[in-house]
């Protein structure tokens, strides 16, 4: 009897003659705060510029004229950084917020 070849493909059994397959670096995607726990560098950024201002009101906008996301300021206020302040009449659906002092506690952690 000959061999003849196999009409169908057949799956290879690993770890036979075969190097193991290379590694992926893990790579932290961009926006990642550095721990767990800790905020991103676009909350400290918009945290940061509670701390010079009166009654450490946080800014509606980035200082480039952008809206800061919503999710930013509920992932904040979740963590207590900060806190609602009042309520906006002209825009119901902004959240007007002020830095709270964990959240200030964060600067002075990193002095």
């Amino acid at each position: 009897m000959s061999a003849q070849p196999i009409p169908f493909p057949v799956r290879r059994v690993s770890g036979f003659d075969e190097p193991p397959p290379p590694q992926r670096a893990t790579v932290k995607p961009k926006g990642l705060p550095p721990a767990p726990g800790e905020p991103t560098a676009l909350q400290r950024a918009w945290l940061a510029r509670a701390l010079d201002q009166a009654g450490g009101k946080l800014p509606l906008f980035m200082q480039d004229g952008q809206k800061i996301d919503s999710r930013t300021v509920k992932s904040c206020l979740d963590k207590g950084w900060c806190e609602p302040w009042y309520s906006n009449p002209l825009k119901p659906d902004w959240l007007v917020c002020k830095i709270t002092e964990k959240g200030r506690a964060l600067f002075e952690t990193a002095a």
